[in-house]
């Protein structure tokens, strides 16, 4: 009999990546952080090879495990699609989406949001690249989605901009010039990967991309490896075994929106509009208009 991945495992794979640990893992899923670590063996046993290992005082996932979370959200996003058809359980249940940037912030928001509206619905999410929660939208799978608005072509509603700050391992240090800058990224397409290119060059800062990540999951891993600086969202604490820099070009905001699908119920989405509009204020009121070359003691 072939090996089977099943669904719980796959679910907490996911949470692992997207909120940087077993033990944020663990508290998003209302789980032991041992059911987790028990889930993630059960998906290694079934494949018969590693899919996390350690990286000084955390994990990172091997190269096994990053074409495993890419499964994963195809795997769990189908069933939890087909669950809602085949079950006919729309009515009670809503499914926000959110890019994986400051997901652990934004998706904790938007369920108070929908449940205030709708206190008895069931909530489901969603995390992918924002072009493909725009079109999860658009054919009626997902309810909701916060997404970065120039990554998917589409405005939707507009709802501030996400700060943007660098970030590298506690110990990293800069090569010094002329060599260049590593930077480590999500592959393209990706905005803020493009962001980044264009606040160092800007800048003058010579920059060499060091390692391409499918998913957020490995750009941190990298980061905290030391191999170079990322851009990353920057709403409340930092990342896990990373600090964050302060000798590199700042990086303006980047645009945020929402969009709901055809029919979705008013209530819910104008309270998780003004819910993601006061969040983004509060955490980055005036930062937007800062300039990128503006930094003092920028490395080069």
């Amino acid at each position: 009999m072939a090996p089977v991945l099943d669904i719980t495992a796959l679910r907490s794979l996911l949470a692992v990546a997207d909120r940087g640990g077993f033990h944020r893992a663990a508290e998003a899923l209302a789980l032991s952080q041992s059911a987790v670590s028990q889930h993630v063996r059960r998906l290694e046993k079934a494949l018969g090879r590693p899919v996390v290992e350690r990286a000084g005082r955390g994990t990172r996932f091997t190269a096994d495990g990053a074409r495993l979370l890419e499964q994963a959200r195809r795997i769990v996003a189908v069933h939890d699609e087909a669950v809602r058809v085949l079950l006919g359980d729309e009515e009670d249940a809503v499914v926000i989406g959110s890019t994986e940037h400051a997901a652990d912030r934004i998706l904790p928001l938007l369920t108070a949001a929908v449940r205030e509206a709708r206190p008895r619905c069931r909530v489901r999410f969603r995390i992918d690249r924002s072009a493909r929660l725009v079109e999860a939208v658009d054919r009626g799978a997902v309810d909701l989605a916060v997404y970065v608005t120039e990554a998917a072509g589409t405005e939707g509603t507009p709802v501030g901009g996400l700060p943007l700050s660098w970030y590298a391992a506690p110990d990293w240090t800069p090569p010094a010039a002329p060599a260049p800058l590593p930077l480590v990224a999500i592959e393209d397409p990706c905005a803020i990967r493009r962001r980044a290119l264009n606040v160092l060059a800007e800048g003058d800062v010579p920059t060499t991309v060091v390692c391409d990540a499918g998913y957020l999951a490995g750009v941190l891993d990298a980061a905290r490896a030391g191999l170079g600086a990322a851009l990353l969202a920057s709403l409340g604490e930092a990342p896990d075994g990373l600090s964050e820099r302060h000798d590199l070009p700042p990086a303006p905001a980047i645009r945020m929106s929402a969009h709901a699908r055809r029919g979705a119920d008013p209530a819910m989405v104008a309270g998780a509009v003004g819910a993601m509009r006061a969040l983004l204020a509060q955490d980055f009121e005036g930062r937007t208009e800062r300039p990128a070359h503006a930094s003092q003691g920028a490395v080069r």
